[in-house]
């Protein structure tokens, strides 16, 4: 698949902002979406997989819980919180990601910065490689603070910096060079370019669970996955 031109709205050397980066966000993995898995599973070597499960694990839910997977994409996260016996739901921007989704959750698009159910009604959330692809991080985690119940946990994960220099180095090249090429043999070009640059909209992990910790989830806590190449932030909701 080829960008086409509606997709020159990401296909800059400027990352977008503001609503450009909604529709931009929503366009592009509206484009990838029948490719998703696979370049996933290409480039990083079947390891999402591991991340994906391991988020789960930390989720530490008991089984029936009601979990919201957002900016679910194509449904991974939600078959791995089936098989440990949660119950999720699917929410999406991208009507693309939605269709492709074979999860079987009840799925939804909205954005997941507003999101259509009420306060305190979930036991959990996970959120798996889309924080900085939001408009608004703060907003996020304030809808977080929302809609998960007292005692509620939540698991987001996301691509990382590592702290490893040589680490940082070698997935500087590889993300930043290899991966694009990658996509680009597979889906769209201009869409696996965005990605890589894409991490810069990312707060220091510090930043994000003071965020957090501030919203409701005071113990919020980060860790790097895979030498940091991905992290994951996992917290408690604070009883309101």
């Amino acid at each position: 698949m080829t960008s086409d031109p509606k997709s020159a709205s990401w296909d800059t050397e400027a990352l977008p902002s503001g609503q450009a980066k909604v529709t931009a966000v929503r366009e592009m993995f509206d484009a990838i979406a029948p490719r998703y898995d696979l370049v996933n599973r290409i480039m990083t070597f079947r390891l999402d997989v591991r991340w994906r499960r391991y988020a789960v694990k930390r989720l530490a839910l008991p089984a029936g819980s009601r979990v919201l997977d957002l900016a679910s994409g194509t449904g991974d996260l939600c078959v791995d919180l089936r098989r440990a016996d949660l119950h999720p739901l699917s929410f999406d921007l991208s009507f693309g990601m939605l269709h492709a989704d074979r999860s079987g959750a009840p799925r939804t698009q909205a954005d997941i910065l507003r999101l259509p159910i009420g306060d305190a009604s979930v036991d959990g959330v996970t959120c798996g490689f889309a924080l900085r692809n939001l408009l608004e991080l703060p907003a996020f985690f304030a809808e977080l603070a929302r809609v998960v119940r007292p005692g509620g946990r939540i698991a987001l994960l996301d691509v990382g910096v590592p702290r490893n220099r040589l680490i940082r180095w070698g997935n500087g090249i590889y993300f930043g060079k290899i991966v694009p090429k990658i996509g680009g043999w597979l889906s769209d070009p201009a869409a696996y370019r965005y990605l890589p640059k894409s991490v810069a909209y990312l707060p220091p992990p510090e930043t994000m669970l003071a965020e957090l910790r501030k919203v409701g989830f005071s113990d919020a806590e980060h860790r790097g996955l895979s030498g940091g190449i991905t992290q994951l932030l996992v917290a408690t909701r604070d009883a309101r």
